[in-house]
């Protein structure tokens, strides 16, 4: 399998995450990849690929153009309103606010497309948000020419991000991207399976009301996990998108056998819905010592669920999302990519 990676993802590393209340260091950094890289070479796999510059035609058709522009002038603005310290969201447009009505003022308009607090941004945020896609991007390629399956090492990830909000560390939606180019190419029915431990809202955001795009999750509840205000069973989708999206939310405690189970279910509507193509959403933070998680799932289990993502059969884009037990995070993702190929 061919892995494809940028090195250009070093230049997003903010220093402050606001977490419990209180400062702390991001859990999503630079070391999860170099983790991810060295399980991959010990692993046998050949060395990544650095992608070319990514198309930014695709990228635009998905997100917003205020919400592009925002991103890449974000740090410009904000350094010339006088702020010393990294780009955090602070004001939101709540509940009865205007809503459709960007502000002009920077802090104003990083709440605006802002989903939480938790995310930051530095000078070389948008470059290594187009790295990350461009590596997706050139994922797709290779399944796109013959190849089995292809992983997009992406970081920063970028399944919270929906067309017009970034949050959750994501900016731009690497495995929708994949999607829309597999679209792009002729497929008729792509499917995208998000198996991160929190709701891809971005990816079901962006194919919500579309019946072309079939989107499944498998994600901590959210009454109880972030992002909280998306993820239900009852969202099913919308319009021609109506029974497009299936969302398996669970509790607190959940292990393999649940997991797994509902992973079948995914499968199971994946391939009656007649999918040609498949995107998987990697993250690897359902594991039971993740930080920000409460599931427990153990190292291996993650081997049986690339097999089980392997037996469908379809031509297929890993894009990497969450997974933040540091020194787990290699060996997590790797079983799931070996347990793919021995399918």
């Amino acid at each position: 399998m061919q892995v494809f990676f940028s090195e250009e993802h070093r230049r997003h590393f903010p220093q402050a995450e606001l977490n419990g209340g209180e400062f702390v260091t991001p859990f999503e950094r630079p070391s999860r990849v170099e983790y991810v890289l060295a399980r991959l070479n010990e692993r046998g796999f050949a060395p990544p690929v650095a992608p070319g510059a990514p198309d930014m035609a695709v990228v635009r058709g998905l997100h917003d153009a205020g919400y592009l522009e925002f991103l890449e002038a974000a740090w410009d603005e904000w350094k010339a309103e006088g702020f010393a310290g990294e780009i955090i969201a602070a004001s939101f447009p709540a509940r009865r606010m205007q809503i459709a009505r960007p502000p002009r003022n920077i802090d104003g308009k990083v709440g605006y497309y802002a989903l939480a607090s938790e995310t930051a941004m530095t000078g070389g945020t948008w470059t290594a948000a187009l790295s990350s896609v461009a590596s997706a991007q050139a994922a797709q390629r290779a399944v796109a020419s013959g190849a089995r399956a292809a992983f997009g090492l992406c970081r920063p990830p970028g399944h919270h991000a929906a067309s017009d909000m970034y949050g959750g560390y994501c900016f731009i939606n690497n495995a929708a991207v994949v999607a829309q180019m597999f679209r792009n190419d002729g497929a008729d029915r792509v499917a995208v399976l998000d198996i991160d431990f929190h709701h891809g809202n971005g990816t079901q955001d962006i194919f919500f009301d579309r019946g072309d795009v079939f989107f499944a999750s498998l994600h901590g509840a959210p009454e109880d996990a972030f992002p909280y205000f998306l993820g239900y069973a009852d969202e099913v989708g919308i319009g021609a998108g109506e029974g497009a999206t299936v969302n398996y939310p669970m509790l607190p405690g959940t292990g393999y056998a649940a997991w797994a189970e509902a992973l079948d279910a995914a499968l199971a509507r994946i391939k009656a819905w007649g999918a040609e193509t498949l995107v998987v959403s990697l993250g690897v933070d359902a594991y039971k010592d993740d930080p920000i998680s409460f599931f427990k799932l153990d190292s291996p289990d993650f081997i049986d669920a690339g097999r089980r993502i392997g037996r469908l059969g379809l031509p297929t884009v890993f894009c990497m999302e969450g997974g933040y037990a540091i020194e787990a995070v290699g060996i997590n993702t790797v079983n799931v990519l070996e347990g793919f190929n021995d399918a």
